[in-house]
């Protein structure tokens, strides 16, 4: 029997001094081979080369993805917040621009006013805004914010732009009831600017619909009164002031008495879009005393 390998039935067992002097060559035989050649490069490149390279690049893959995720997260938190900016500003521009709006519409209305108030500035006027209204879609009775504290009285004519509105029905410390000439149970007496022919202008809101009340009684035997002609408040009212335009002649007819004409005339009043007004503190018994 060799005195290396020893041999115990079907067993071989190798003395541990051979073997460590063994594995100790064979290690420095692949040391000085390592070292010496390049036996073992190509074969660990080609290792990694198939194993550690791919799982590099996935791994690379994922980090630029999540990388890509992320800065788009962030573009989409700025693009929220400026969005929410500029959305605010928007919303402050709306408000800005609907407040210039009515300032400009207020303007206006204001400078139609003070037009008026120069065209009748043989009378003292106050200013007043319309506070409320009855029912409907016209201003046949309203409310303004001034009253006997201002010096309204019952009876004083109100003005607006285009012409005569109508009288102060009730009056109370800071607000003043008006009844429209355009009302049911209103009645002028009126004449024609142009032949002063007189009428009685009464008030429809029925007729309103169309944008025309009635006239009748009119006195025209010259035939000289026409469509479109311009009627006023008559100097014979006992409560209106004279002079004051009411509208345009819009239909004539002849009454089946043959003497006298009625018809119907176009407001020159607005009575649909009523805000602001003129209120008339001269009353008609001061003028008729003066």
């Amino acid at each position: 029997m060799s005195p290396v390998i020893k041999k115990k039935g079907e067993k071989f067992t190798i003395p541990s001094k051979y073997l460590l002097f063994i594995l100790t060559c064979l290690c420095t035989l692949l040391m000085v081979l390592t070292l010496g050649t390049d036996i073992f490069n190509k074969p660990l490149n080609t290792a990694v080369g198939y194993v550690v390279v791919p799982f590099q690049q996935g791994i690379s893959k994922v980090g630029s993805w999540l990388s890509n995720r992320k800065d788009e997260l962030i573009q989409i938190r700025q693009l929220l917040d400026e969005n929410a900016q500029l959305q605010q500003q928007v919303d402050d521009l709306l408000v800005e621009n609907t407040l210039l709006q009515q300032e400009k519409a207020e303007l206006s209305r204001l400078r139609e006013l003070y037009l008026l108030d120069n065209q009748y500035d043989e009378y003292h006027k106050v200013g007043a805004r319309i506070i409320a209204r009855d029912s409907g879609n016209w201003y046949s009775s309203f409310v303004i914010d001034k009253g006997e504290n201002d010096g309204l009285e019952i009876d004083m004519n109100v003005i607006a732009s285009g012409g005569l509105v109508g009288r102060i029905s009730e009056v109370g410390p800071n607000w003043a009831r008006v009844t429209s000439i355009i009302a049911d149970n209103s009645n002028v007496s009126a004449k024609t600017l142009n032949s002063s022919d007189t009428m009685i202008v009464t008030g429809d809101l029925q007729t309103m619909q169309d944008g025309v009340i009635r006239f009748s009684q009119l006195i025209d035997s010259q035939d000289s009164v026409a469509v479109g002609d311009k009627v006023v408040t008559s100097h014979i009212s006992d409560k209106y002031l004279p002079n004051i335009l009411i509208g345009t002649i819009h239909t004539i007819n002849r009454d089946s008495n043959n003497l006298t004409k009625s018809g119907y005339l176009t407001p020159a009043v607005d009575f649909e879009h009523l805000e602001e007004v003129l209120i008339i503190t001269d009353m008609k018994w001061e003028m008729e005393d003066a």
